[in-house]
């Protein structure tokens, strides 16, 4: 298949990359733009490393085309949340709660979370398990994960009611 140029809204920002159209969004990603918090885990999105947010919507972007990229959709990665200077407050609660262990899967468990939490501001235990139920880690470290979100969660009504 011959090279195309797509543009791509990731993070605020327009690039333009000529890449295949069926190349995987993620390596895209990876090896085009070096956003490389996106990870590579399965390959078959089942394990949700490589998840990113297209247009609020956590997807898994080893097995999405980059020519099925819509022009405009907005495409948020994990560095579009924070940076390692100014943590956004679902990445500063996982950190708080150590909820990781080797690091591999967080940044697809923030991104599984945040579109859990735009979509449903305020989740119960079971609506967050039920969320990142389809998110694998390796090291276990499933109960510090959904501590950190509910943390997050009260807080984010604490702040409200003040």
């Amino acid at each position: 298949m011959a090279k195309q140029t797509f543009n791509l809204n990731v993070n605020g920002k327009n690039y333009n990359v000529k890449v295949e159209p069926d190349e995987p969004l993620l390596w895209v990603l990876r090896d085009d733009l070096k956003l490389t918090g996106s990870k590579f885990g399965c390959g078959v999105g089942v394990c949700g490393a490589c998840s990113v947010l297209i247009d609020g919507v956590a997807r898994r972007s080893c097995c999405i085309h980059v020519g099925n990229v819509s022009q405009g959709q907005k495409i948020i990665t994990i560095e579009g949340l924070g940076t390692l200077d100014n943590l956004s407050p679902l990445q500063k609660a996982f950190v708080d709660h150590t909820a990781f262990c080797c690091g591999f899967c967080t940044p697809g468990m923030i991104i599984t979370a945040t579109a859990l939490l735009a979509r449903t501001p305020n989740p119960s235990r079971e609506e967050i398990i039920q969320a990142m139920d389809l998110n694998l880690c390796r090291c276990g470290s499933y109960i510090n994960i959904i501590e950190a979100i509910e943390s997050f969660v009260k807080d984010q009504w604490r702040g409200k009611s003040e």
